[in-house]
């Protein structure tokens, strides 16, 4: 979990350099395309082709919509926001599932974790402070994202019963490459030679990543490799202060606390509830 959350934040980090340069549509079909080279890796090691086989059509291209509006709306954050703060507003992904769980799965929520999620909601408001400030109201496209990411978890939690993983991931991937394909008509830039590499590097970052993930919760129970994924706003504080110099505020490093410590006691309260 922590090397995968490490090359997340390291394509998040390739990402926003490239997002002051490129279209958004055309950052996800250049990075998706060097993506299949570790899903070919995963399919490989998978058993073949035969683990691409979809069994519910109609919710892969779910999926897809959801993560083609996540990816669309969380590079455009990158574009305005330092790469701490738009990763630490993402943070509220299992606070949105929280909420999602209990009104699509039937999940019963009780009063405890009803109480974090508003708590973890008071620290995404201490990060974004709403201000009239363009660079603060840019936090709704991480925020936004993150909702859309807990919409995808849900239903990949519906899914990974008689889904393969890999399926998932390429057909996701697949659709991803298609709506950014879809954007060349709308001005896509002359890509500069030198950051052909850039895209290859992020492409193969984000798959490597998501092979990491598919290991970490194929050895382990969720419960005990979920808290280290907050691992990944050390690697953003880290990266964002040595590439663009951003350190962040205090209210900042307050926020990210205060969500941090909300999804962490939801998962406490998950983890007691599912052990009786």
């Amino acid at each position: 979990m922590v090397i995968g959350g490490a090359l997340l934040t390291s394509n998040d980090a390739v990402l926003k350099w490239l997002a002051g340069d490129y279209p958004v549509g055309q950052i996800m079909f250049l990075r998706g395309i060097f993506m299949f080279m570790p899903i070919a890796f995963l399919v490989w090691r998978a058993g073949g082709l035969a683990a691409l086989r979809p069994v519910n059509r109609k919710a892969h291209v779910a999926r897809a919509i959801l993560v083609i509006t996540g990816s669309f709306l969380f590079i455009t954050g990158l574009r305005y926001l330092p790469l701490a703060e738009a990763i630490s507003v993402a943070f509220a992904g299992p606070l949105f599932i929280t909420v999602l769980a209990s009104l699509m799965l039937g999940e019963t929520v009780g009063w405890r974790r009803w109480s974090a999620v508003l708590v973890g909601f008071v620290g995404v408001l201490v990060i974004v402070r709403p201000t009239g400030e363009a660079a603060q109201w840019a936090a709704i496209f991480p925020l936004a994202a993150s909702f859309t990411g807990a919409f995808r978890d849900i239903l990949t939690r519906l899914l990974s019963a008689r889904e393969t993983s890999v399926a998932l991931l390429f057909y996701t991937s697949t659709g991803v490459v298609l709506a950014g394909l879809s954007s060349a008509p709308f001005g896509w830039q002359p890509v500069a030679v030198a950051d052909i590499w850039l895209f290859a590097l992020g492409g193969t970052l984000i798959g490597g990543a998501h092979f990491f993930l598919i290991e970490c919760y194929r050895l382990a129970e969720a419960a005990l490799v979920a808290p280290f994924k907050y691992s990944t706003v050390i690697w953003a504080a880290l990266l964002g202060y040595l590439i663009w110099g951003d350190v962040p505020d205090a209210g900042t490093i307050t926020g990210v606390t205060i969500v941090v410590a909300s999804g962490l006691y939801i998962l406490r309260r998950e983890t007691r509830r599912s052990g009786g």
